[in-house]
């Protein structure tokens, strides 16, 4: 099993607020988002520009996975997460994660790449996430 770790800061309220985003690897370190960031045009990053690009990363991998499985070697895969945030009934909502792929693959025909290209979305592990169950472990600090 493996476990990656990212944390959270805030401070403030909701609009005037402003928070940090760190991840264990360094590679995101107190990095900004705000109420601007994700809702307007703030500089910084968001949530659901982070489940993007997590989104994006995976399914080029898994994808890869599944055309090695095949026999077949890319040239180029690039792939691009667009995450859709609604005002929903039931609040803001993540509705859609829609990915575009452009890929290079020497010797594959259209229906092959079809195949491995669904098959790669359906066992994408950030694909799964999204119908996932989420569990909370919640301490309030005085």
């Amino acid at each position: 099993m493996i476990k990656r770790k990212a944390s959270a800061q805030w401070q403030g309220g909701l609009k005037d607020g402003k928070g940090s985003i760190s991840t264990d690897s360094g590679v995101l370190k107190n990095t900004q988002y705000s109420f601007g960031t994700r809702f307007e045009n703030g500089v910084g990053t968001n949530p659901e520009e982070l489940i993007a690009a997590s989104h994006s990363g995976c399914f080029a991998m898994a994808f890869s996975a599944e055309l090695g499985k095949a026999g077949f070697t890319p040239t180029s895969i690039n792939v691009t997460a667009t995450v859709t945030l609604d005002k929903t009934d039931a609040g803001f909502t993540v509705t859609e994660s829609h990915l575009d792929m452009t890929a290079k693959i020497p010797g594959i025909d259209q229906e092959k790449f079809t195949a491995i290209s669904n098959g790669a979305k359906a066992g994408c592990p950030i694909s799964r996430l999204l119908k996932a169950n989420v569990t909370l472990n919640a301490k309030l600090e005085a």
